[in-house]
């Protein structure tokens, strides 16, 4: 796709993520970017809101001056002068969103090409409960063959770069143990990271994440959840005719 293309695409995107009557995301919650290419990648303006977000509400960001965030301790001084320094257009005025950096490491240790981050009603009834930690465990097959054979929990972290250093370690751990990258990202009192190769995929991934977390939720009230062993899920992960339906997603 052309640079136009990608920025067209994440436009409708974050409309359909910030449809109020989804739950996902209000006012100025969430966010949502794009790989450009290696080295460049748009993401959400901070306070804009994606369900009316405009093209030039996307800022284009180069990771090259981003990605020294991560090493050392920045004060948050720094980080807002570098987050403005990375702009690739000078000319942009908007403030690129707090989570610039965990967007653009995500892109740096993942295939995604698409990246969606949300504070879902449901998934956050889980997690911001004393059981959030369940919200990574499977109860039902298409969960598994749309979000991946694990997700990624994170316990709470200050967003920015703290939450940055804390996703990148932990999805390095989950994918080392499957050798493959992992679709979905839970955030402790927080929200949902959808990653995918597509807008399409993370927004399936966004809507399976949110189902899951809304069937775990009412398990609650009936005795409490069903969940599936590690065999079961092994099974559904690599069955070949959910390969056929996995590609179907993206």
């Amino acid at each position: 796709m052309t640079k136009q293309e990608i920025l067209n695409e994440l436009v409708e995107l974050s409309h359909r993520l910030g449809e109020e009557s989804k739950e996902y995301a209000i006012i100025g919650e969430g966010n949502t970017s794009a790989r450009i290419d290696e080295h460049t990648f748009f993401v959400k303006a901070s306070g804009s809101n994606l369900k009316s977000i405009r093209p030039d509400q996307l800022v284009e960001i180069d990771w090259r001056k981003v990605g020294a965030l991560l090493e050392g301790n920045p004060s948050d001084d720094d980080v807002t002068r570098i987050l403005n320094e990375a702009r690739v257009d000078p000319a942009v005025t908007a403030r690129p969103s707090v989570e610039t950096v965990l967007h653009g490491a995500l892109y740096q240790i993942t295939d995604a090409k698409f990246i969606g981050h949300a504070h879902c009603v449901y998934a956050n009834m889980i997690l911001c409960s004393k059981n959030a930690r369940d919200i990574v465990r499977h109860i039902m097959p298409d969960e598994i063959v749309v979000c991946g054979i694990e997700s990624v929990f994170v316990p709470y972290t200050d967003p920015g770069v703290p939450l940055a250093r804390e996703v990148v370690a932990r999805v390095k751990e989950v994918a080392g143990r499957h050798g493959e990258m992992p679709r979905t990202i839970y955030l402790q009192n927080h929200g949902v990271i959808a990653l995918g190769q597509t807008a399409r995929q993370v927004e399936n991934v966004m809507a399976m994440a949110v189902k899951h977390a809304k069937i775990l939720a009412g398990t609650y009230a009936l005795g409490g959840p069903n969940f599936l062993s590690e065999s079961d899920i092994a099974r559904i992960h690599y069955r070949p005719d959910e390969h056929v339906r996995r590609a179907q997603f993206k």
